[in-house]
């Protein structure tokens, strides 16, 4: 499997796995053939492991911001840490930057209340749900690894080619 080229050339097979595993990290689960779910979970792996070696390294910082009335004030906020700082970046250039969708029936004004301040929400997701959930479950459970989920879905009627379901668990 590790020279599993899916019939694409590099290119074409790098775009196809980083699209796969940007909607899989988003939705958490994903349709498609048996060859491309083992590699997209064999990549997703790899990410979620680097989240979360690096999620909780944060550093408080003092900055000097505008208040209302036109004057500095000083205000401390959170930034990140060198090592999730460099995770964030790899995770960046890998993954595809999906944004928030508005809900139906969700109006503007609730809308952009929701996204405010959030410039990559597949990032945020990445770093505020999925690295502690599995973070936690490794404390638990001791168990290290095993994020994803590969189900056999049988035959695709017109190809026969075989199918998969891959899951976060």
């Amino acid at each position: 499997m590790a020279n599993d080229k899916l019939g694409r050339p590099s290119k074409e097979r790098k775009a196809l796995l980083r699209g796969l595993v940007s909607t899989l990290l988003w939705q958490g689960k994903v349709e498609t053939t048996l060859a491309k779910a083992k590699a997209v979970a064999r990549e997703a792996e790899k990410i979620i492991t680097l989240a979360i070696n690096s999620y909780e390294d944060t550093v408080k910082v003092v900055k000097d911001v505008k208040g209302a009335d036109g004057k500095k004030v000083k205000k401390e906020v959170l930034n990140d840490g060198p090592k999730k700082l460099n995770a964030r970046r790899k995770i960046m250039s890998y993954v595809y930057d999906i944004q928030e969708q508005r809900k139906e029936k969700e109006s503007k004004e609730t809308f952009k209340a929701r996204v405010e301040g959030i410039n990559h929400p597949l990032l945020e997701k990445i770093f505020n749900v999925h690295a502690p959930k599995y973070a936690n479950r490794a404390k638990e459970v001791g168990q290290g690894g095993g994020y994803t989920r590969v189900i056999k879905l049988g035959a695709r009627r017109g190809d026969a080619a075989e199918m998969a379901v891959v899951e976060l668990i």
